[in-house]
């Protein structure tokens, strides 16, 4: 915390530590793993949207070729509703033969 005049001022740390717990603890641990799976969803999100308009297709005609709604494509690129199935289907019908997926020191996985 640093005063400033009358103000308080608190970085981001210190907001998180009063309002989530420290770090190591099972509430902030929780609120850090929902916030990293969100970040990795938005990024599949972003990128099957950059797939979609480098092909020119909009969200209708993905849909189409996937056998889904135009919403339900929009709430992937949202990085909402994305399970393996879906993307295997998604990025399948965009032209995108493979994927793997990194488990680090558990070695890579293919999923399609």
């Amino acid at each position: 915390m640093e005063q400033i005049g009358d103000m308080k001022l608190y970085s981001l740390d210190e907001v998180k530590d009063k309002l989530l717990g420290k770090v190591g603890t099972p509430e902030r641990d929780e609120h850090e793993r929902k916030v990293s799976e969100a970040l990795h969803a938005y990024r599949i999100g972003e990128a099957v949207k950059a797939a979609r308009l480098k092909q020119n297709l909009t969200q209708e005609e993905l849909g189409e070729r996937v056998g889904v709604k135009k919403a339900q494509i929009s709430r992937i690129e949202r990085g909402y509703s994305i399970t393996i199935p879906t993307m295997s289907r998604v990025f399948k019908a965009l032209g995108i033969a493979t994927a793997t997926l990194d488990l680090g020191a558990g070695g890579k996985v293919a999923l399609w």
